[in-house]
């Protein structure tokens, strides 16, 4: 039995302007874009915007979910179900849930217990009884820095479709902790200690990283060929980064922390992803270049929530205002990730696409959702 839904009086966002229109959606696809009357029994969105569902690479909002205070547990599926609600209702449509993988068992103060394949068993499991509103696809944030990376990437196959593998080394002194002070702080936030025990816990960590670096880049590297994921860096800072990226095959790079890196992934044809709450603060939190730098200078091509969900739509329309074209920043969180990860049915409002929606108005330069539907259905 066909099923269609005709949302009219929007303002479209297409993928290079806004066109004020209607769409008629059919069993959960875009079946028609049309402009001038819309046809009877038409749901009006009274001139607001119709934008296509944003796609979320890299949150780390699942992770608060499971773990609401330190040391505690939630219960995991319980968990799944409010992390997915609060994404559908900012408008996120499709989510790369960041897992992480790589483990440090000999440092207690690490808080880096394994839990990977566990999580990505509940994720896939409740995906698969449609127990969720949007689309969940797995990222596995490798772990350089640990001492279970390779044990933990073989634990999963080309049957658990991870969409993107991504080197993570935080290894203080390099890279997102250049800044030893910011390190610091970071570290005393979440775990007190003293100068002596600080000073150890860093040589501990730059002593895994080499005992470990070289060979658990290239298991994650291999893993990401195997699992028929796309590859990510994190955190480049300096050219010679960008080029071991770049040979490794890399396309998408997190959060480079200087402009440097970031002009060296345009010449590498690498996209740079910059954090929506960098954007909405006017600034990184841990002192690394702006994401409206990098804007300004057309370095930026995705946008992620990273730790703020909501702030995934307000940095679009952020940029959007910025320079000057809706279209262009919504981009930013819906047709460019797609295009990174390989998602060829989403991220545009074109005939024959998901029918994965977002209604929103603008008031005072501030996005508020007023509509979501994932394959025509409305989950928000």
């Amino acid at each position: 039995m066909t099923h269609e839904t005709i949302l009219a009086n929007a303002r479209l966002v297409l993928p290079q302007t806004v066109a004020h229109g209607h769409l008629v959606l059919r069993d959960g696809r875009i079946a028609e874009i049309g402009t001038g009357a819309a046809p009877a029994g038409a749901l009006d969105m009274q001139g607001d915007y119709l934008a296509p569902g944003l796609i979320e690479l890299h949150t780390d909002n699942l992770e608060r979910h499971i773990s609401p205070r330190p040391k505690v547990d939630w219960p995991h599926q319980a968990a799944i179900v409010a992390h997915d609600a609060e994404l559908a209702s900012c408008g996120i449509t499709t989510v790369f849930d960041a897992i992480r993988v790589g483990s440090i068992h000999s440092l207690p103060r690490s808080g880096a217990r394994k839990y990977a394949r566990a999580m990505a068993d509940e994720i896939l499991e409740m995906r698969k009884r449609g127990a969720l509103r949007i689309s969940h696809h797995l990222h596995l944030r490798a772990e350089i820095c640990s001492e279970t990376l390779v044990e933990e990437l073989d634990e999963f196959a080309p049957e658990d479709r991870i969409g993107i593998v991504s080197l993570m080394d935080h290894t203080p002194g390099q890279r997102q902790f250049t800044n030893m002070t910011q390190f610091r702080a970071y570290q005393r936030a979440g775990s007190p200690m003293d100068d002596a025990e600080f000073d150890r816990y860093v040589q501990d960590l730059k002593d895994l990283r080499g005992r470990f670096g070289p060979a658990h880049e290239a298991a994650a590297v291999a893993a990401a060929g195997r699992l028929g994921a796309a590859l990510a860096s994190h955190d480049d800072t300096t050219e010679g980064h960008v080029k071991t990226s770049a040979g490794y095959g890399i396309r998408l790079a997190e959060f480079p922390t200087t402009e440097v890196a970031a002009r060296a992934c345009r010449d590498h044809a690498i996209q740079v992803i910059m954090g929506a709450p960098n954007l909405v603060r006017g600034g990184s939190h841990s002192g690394n270049v702006s994401a409206e730098r990098l804007a300004d200078q057309g370095l930026l091509d995705v946008l992620s929530s990273d730790y703020v969900p909501a702030a995934l739509l307000l940095g679009a329309v952020m940029l959007g205002e910025r320079w000057g074209d809706m279209a262009r920043g919504i981009a930013t969180v819906t047709a460019n990730p797609a295009r990174a990860t390989g998602l060829d049915d989403r991220g545009r409002i074109a005939e024959g696409l998901r029918a994965d929606l977002l209604r929103f108005a603008v008031g005072d330069h501030v996005p508020v959702p007023r509509g979501v539907w994932v394959q025509g259905t409305r989950v928000a």
